[in-house]
C-alpha cells in the first residue's frame, strides 16, 4: 500500500476528536466483516486535517486517502477478531495516560484547558478514549505479526538504494559521534548540611506567611519551574522520581513536604491540587555544590585520564568503562542520540556548550575538562572524545548504510502489507457504496461487491 498522506490514527496521535459529527447526512459507506465506515468517519477526520494543514491540496484524493486508510484499518480490526487478540484493560489504561500526559505536557500541563475544550471531565475524556485506544491497539498488534518476521539482505539494501534517482537522494547534514567520560566531584557533608539547614529555613517561612512562589523565584534550583513559582503543573502518577512522588502524594492541599533527596538534589514540595492519580505541586530545589578543592580534584582526574588514553595505555571505551561516573559507561562511554537512538548526531540536536567544544576537534582528538550539567542537573566535569565527523552529503552505502537499511526494511514491510491486503480482501466480506467507490485503491485491490 502506498505511503499515505495520513493515517487514520493522527488524531489518536494527540487526542480523539469527540465532537459531534459535523456531516449532516449520514450513512454506511464500507462493511468491511462486522466492522462499518460511516461518511461521517470520513468528513470529521478531513475536517480535523484540514484544520492542521496550511495547504490541503486535492480533496477528493485526501477523502480517499482517509478512507483507504479506514478500511485497511478496520481490516486489521477484522483480523484480530479472528485472531482473537486481546488487550488488556491495563494496557489501555497505560496508553491512554501515555497520550494524556503527551497532550498536557505540551500545553503546559494544566487539564482544564483540555476539560474546557471537550466541555468534560478529565476522567470522562480518559473513557471516551478507551474504545478508540483499545481497537487501535489491537490493530497495530496484527500489523506486528504481519510484518514481524520481515528482513533484508545487504544485496536487497543496495538493490533498493540503486533504484532512488539521485535527484531524489535528500541532502543528508553534518553529523558527530562522540563520546565522554565523566567525573561528578565530591560534596561535602557539610554542604549537604548546610542545603538541608536552608530549605527547613524556606519551609519555616512559609508557615509563618511567607509565599512559596516566591521563595522558589528566588531560591529554586530547577531553571524549570523556578520561574514559574517553583509549580510543576499537573503530573500523573509515575512519572516524577520516585522519592519526590512518595512524599508529594501524602500532602493535603497546602501542606509543605519536609526536606525530600532526589537524583536532582534536595527538595521541599507545597502540595496545590490533587485530582485522582494526578497532582499539581510546587517544589524549591535546592543543588549541593562541590567545593573548589572538589572540582580542581575533578579536572586533575580527568586531565590524568586524558593523558593515559593519548599515551595509547588504554582506548576511548575501556577508560570510559574503568573511570567514568556516567552511566553510558557501561556502552563504551558513546553518548546516544534520544530522538534517533543512534550515536550520531545532526548540529541542532546537540546542545550549544557541546557544540562549541566539539566544532573545534578533529576525529580522534579528545577536550580538555570542561564543566556539564548532567541529565539530574547535577554539576560535572568531562572530557570529549570526538569519534567522527561526516560533512553535509548525498547519502551512500559506506556512511549511511544503516539509515538505507532501515529505509529499505520499511518499504519490504510495506511490500509485504500490500501483498496481505490483496489476499485478504479476496476473502473477506467487503461492500462499499457511495460516492467513494470510486477512489483508486478500490480497483487497485480488487475489491469486489461495489454498489
Amino acid at each position: 500500500m502506498k505511503k499515505l498522506i495520513l493515517s487514520i490514527t493522527l488524531i489518536i496521535i494527540l487526542l480523539p476528536s469527540f465532537s459531534q459529527p459535523h456531516v449532516s447526512i449520514d450513512g454506511i459507506v464500507a462493511i468491511i466483516g462486522k466492522e462499518i465506515i460511516m461518511r461521517s468517519d470520513i468528513e470529521n477526520t478531513f475536517i480535523e486535517y484540514m484544520a492542521q494543514q496550511a495547504d490541503v491540496g486535492d480533496e477528493n484524493e485526501i477523502k480517499c486517502d482517509i478512507f483507504e486508510r479506514l478500511v485497511f484499518q478496520k481490516l486489521l480490526l477484522h483480523q484480530a477478531a479472528l485472531d482473537s487478540i486481546v488487550v488488556t484493560d491495563q494496557q489501555v489504561e497505560d496508553q491512554v495516560n501515555y497520550r494524556i500526559n503527551y497532550v498536557l505536557q505540551q500545553s503546559g500541563g494544566d487539564p482544564k484547558m483540555l476539560e474546557d475544550y471537550y466541555k468534560k471531565s478529565l476522567n470522562d475524556i480518559k473513557k471516551d478514549m478507551k474504545p478508540m485506544m483499545r481497537e487501535q491497539m489491537m490493530v497495530d498488534e496484527v500489523q506486528r505479526g504481519i510484518t514481524e518476521n520481515t528482513t533484508i539482505t545487504p544485496t536487497e539494501v543496495k538493490k533498493f538504494f540503486e533504484n532512488i534517482p539521485y535527484d531524489s537522494l535528500p541532502t543528508i547534514a553534518a553529523t558527530y559521534e562522540f563520546g565522554h567520560i565523566v567525573k561528578t566531584p565530591h560534596v561535602s557533608e557539610t554542604e549537604i548540611a548546610a542545603i538541608k539547614q536552608r530549605l527547613n529555613e524556606y519551609r519555616e517561612r512559609v508557615l509563618r506567611g511567607e509565599k512559596f512562589s516566591m521563595l522558589a523565584r528566588l531560591y529554586s534550583d530547577d531553571p524549570g519551574s523556578a520561574s514559574k513559582g517553583g509549580n510543576l503543573g499537573f503530573v500523573e502518577k509515575g512519572t516524577l522520581y520516585p522519592e519526590f512522588e512518595a512524599a508529594a502524594f501524602n500532602l493535603k492541599t497546602g501542606e509543605i513536604s519536609p526536606v525530600i533527596q532526589t537524583k536532582a538534589g534536595y527538595h521541599i514540595i507545597q502540595m496545590i491540587e490533587r485530582r485522582g492519580d494526578r497532582i499539581n505541586v510546587s517544589h524549591i530545589l535546592l543543588q549541593p555544590k562541590p567545593s573548589t578543592e572538589a572540582q580542581v580534584e575533578a579536572i586533575e582526574y580527568l586531565d590524568s585520564v586524558r593523558k593515559v588514553i593519548i599515551d595509547n595505555k588504554m582506548n576511548f571505551s575501556d577508560a570510559a568503562f574503568k573511570f567514568s561516573d556516567d552511566m553510558n559507561k557501561n556502552s563504551g562511554g558513546w553518548v546516544v542520540n534520544p530522538y534517533t537512538g543512534s550515536n550520531k548526531f545532526e548540529k541542532e540536536a546537540i546542545d550549544q556548550t557541546t557544540f562549541v567544544t566539539l566544532s573545534k576537534l578533529i576525529p580522534g582528538e579528545y577536550s580538555d575538562p570542561s564543566p556539564y550539567v548532567n541529565d539530574a542537573g547535577n554539576m560535572c566535569y568531562r572530557l570529549l572524545y570526538l569519534k567522527t565527523k561526516t560533512p553535509p552529503h548525498k547519502p551512500n552505502l559506506i556512511e549511511d548504510y544503516d539509515m538505507i537499511k532501515n529505509a529499505a526494511i520499511e518499504s519490504k514491510k510495506e511490500e509485504v502489507i500490500d501483498k496481505w491486503v490483496e489476499e485478504k480482501v479476496q476473502v473477506t466480506s467487503i461492500k462499499i457504496t457511495g460516492e467513494y467507490k470510486n477512489c483508486p485503491f478500490v480497483s487497485k485491490w480488487k475489491i469486489p461487491n461495489i454498489e
